[in-house]
């Protein structure tokens, strides 16, 4: 059971960077178009809680894996519920600035 906690803590860490990593590119660009950006730094603004809690969860759960029996269970859900919130989050925000040129 460890090692599939493992698996999947990493599969959440992955899936939390990757948001994180989106919402800070989107504010970055933002905030280099000045006033023109700022809808979009607001709806990054509102999103970052969500990536919070997310890397909170993921981080948690990597705790837990190193445990035996109970913790690795709780481990996998966590993991596998930080993975799936901010994976749709990404997809989510992907989808609303994605461009269609």
């Amino acid at each position: 059971m460890g090692l599939i906690a493992l698996i999947v803590v990493i599969v959440a860490i992955v899936a939390v960077l990757g948001n994180v990593g989106y919402l800070a590119l989107l504010n970055s660009a933002a905030g280099k178009r000045g006033a023109s950006g700022a809808s979009v730094s607001q709806y990054v603004r509102s999103r970052w809680p969500v990536a919070g809690v997310t890397a909170a969860g993921a981080a948690l759960a990597l705790l837990l894996s190193g445990g035996e029996g109970f913790a690795d269970v709780l481990a996998v859900v966590l993991g596998a519920g930080s993975a799936a919130v901010a994976g749709k989050s990404l997809s989510t925000t992907m989808e609303r600035y994605r461009s269609n040129s």
